[in-house]
Formats: C-alpha cells, structure tokens, sequence
C-alpha cells in the first residue's frame, strides 16, 4: 500500500501544527493513500488505463473491419468458395483467435456478405482508429489482397472491391495495382524451390525458371536489374525497416497478426539474398 500520503501528511501536519497537526495529517494521509490505491487497482494504473484500454478497442476494430472486409470480398464474385472460407480459417488460426474472438472474427466475416455491406463507413473507422497510419493500413489492404487471391485468382467483381476499399484507405489506384503485382510476385516466389512448376501467366501456362524467380525478386524490392547494388541495397533496408513486425506493432498492429508481417519481412529478406547471391557469381 503506498505511503507518501502518510509521510507527507504528517510531515506537514507537524510544521503547521505540532504533534496534534501531524496526528491528523496522518489520518488525512492515510485516506488519501488508500483511495489512490483503491483507483490504481481498478484502472490498473495509468499504463493501462490510457495504453490497454485503448489498443483493445483499436485492437477490436482492426478485427472486425479485417475479417468483415474480407467476407465483403470473397462475396463479391457472387458465391464465397471453400478456399476463400478456409482461407479465412486458416488467417484465423495464424492470428492466434480463439473463444469468444474467434466468434466474433466469424460474425464479421458473415456481416461482410451482406449485400448492404457499409464498406466506406467500417473502413473509415478503421483508418481513424489507427490515426491514418500509412504501414498499418498497408498490412490490412495486403490481407484483404491475400484473401482475394484465396482461389487462385483475382476477377473483376473482387478488383473492383480492392479498388474501393484502397480508395477509402487513402490509396491510388496505380498504388494498389502495385502492391498487386508485389503479391502475386510473393506468390510465385515463396514456391521458387518448385523450379520446374508451372504458372498460368498472360502468355498461357509457362514454366517457373531461375529468371523467373530473380524477376519477382526484383519486383518484390521495387527495384530493376539497372539498379546497383547499393541501390538495391538501400531500398531492401527501407522495406524491412517498413515492415519489422516489431515496428509495426509499436504503431499499433495487433500482435496476433504479427505473423503475417513476419511472412512479408521474410519475402523480402529472401528476394535480396537471391539477387546479392546473383550478383556475386
């Protein structure tokens, strides 16, 4: 129990007035002491009070605004598959969700299929939940982006629901179709050990080859074969420092979806080894 009331009571009781001063700035004191007390104990002091509290509700909102976007897009194309609906299982389980917010990660995702889905309205509360933060809001359109993917394939009804959503975020189109192509670069890349499988691309099915793998590298950096390697170096530091999932959670993303990011931090850490390895033969 804290004593400062006490010691202070009766140290200033005792200048003003004696022995009969201190007894009662002790009696002052030690009321004061005990009613600061009691309040630490139910608001857990100001750390939580002002920190836990707060990441909770923003913590919340994150959550439902992700999952419920995310039924939102797997409707778009008019039916939620098996891959989109595992898709979103599977994100669950990285995320750590169980109970009670496992549940309510499944409303939202049910919520997001409605055909009167408030899109603009939860994602605007999300970005001033998150007080604008560009990287936040960047992991949750990659994720969005990854549950579209979900069957393969991106159409036209889940693009355009992409381009809405990044709009509302505070992302061009031309941004978005950026990042689009980083993931599907991901995609291809984090399965390089496959070398010889195959993927559908616009010139039809082709093989997957070593120059494939070190194009997507390059994409994956945001960078071009032109570029020196310090270049390439200095733009591989800017993304990792964007994308530490410390430093993301720091500013506010919800550990449990750390995870997420690690797998983002990898990709990039594996496209520059690949490219510095390259560049070194």
């Amino acid at each position: 129990m804290p004593i400062w009331g006490k010691l202070l009571g009766t140290f200033f009781g005792f200048m003003f007035g004696r022995i009969p001063g201190a007894i009662l700035g002790f009696i002052v004191g030690h009321l004061f002491d005990k009613g600061y007390s009691q309040n630490f104990d139910q608001m857990g002091g100001f750390g939580r009070f002002f920190g836990q509290g707060d990441d909770f509700k923003r913590q919340a909102i994150f959550f439902h605004a992700l999952f419920a976007c995310m039924g939102h897009v797997a409707k778009a194309s008019g039916q939620v598959t098996n891959e989109e609906i595992r898709m979103a299982t599977s994100l669950m389980d990285q995320m750590g969700l169980t109970g009670d917010t496992r549940r309510e990660a499944q409303q939202a995702f049910r919520e997001g299929k409605a055909a009167d889905f408030p899109l603009k309205d939860i994602l605007l509360e999300f970005r001033e939940s998150c007080h604008g933060r560009r990287d936040i809001m960047q992991v949750f359109l990659e994720i969005l982006i990854q549950a579209a993917y979900a069957d393969g394939s991106l159409d036209a009804a889940e693009q355009k629901v992409l381009e809405s959503a990044a709009s509302h975020l505070g992302f061009r189109k031309h941004e978005l179709l950026y990042l689009l192509s980083v993931y599907e670069a991901e995609l291809r890349f984090r399965t390089r050990s496959h070398q010889r499988r195959t993927y559908s691309g616009q010139a039809g099915r082709q093989t997957y080859t070593d120059a494939n793998s070190l194009d997507d590298a390059y994409k994956i950096l945001g960078v071009s074969k032109q570029d020196d390697m310090a270049q390439i170096k200095k733009a591989y530091r800017k993304l990792m420092a964007e994308h530490h999932p410390d430093k993301l959670v720091s500013k506010g993303l919800p550990k449990q979806a750390m995870e997420i990011a690690k797998n983002k931090a990898q990709d990039i850490q594996a496209a520059y080894e690949l490219i510095r390895q390259q560049r070194e033969k």
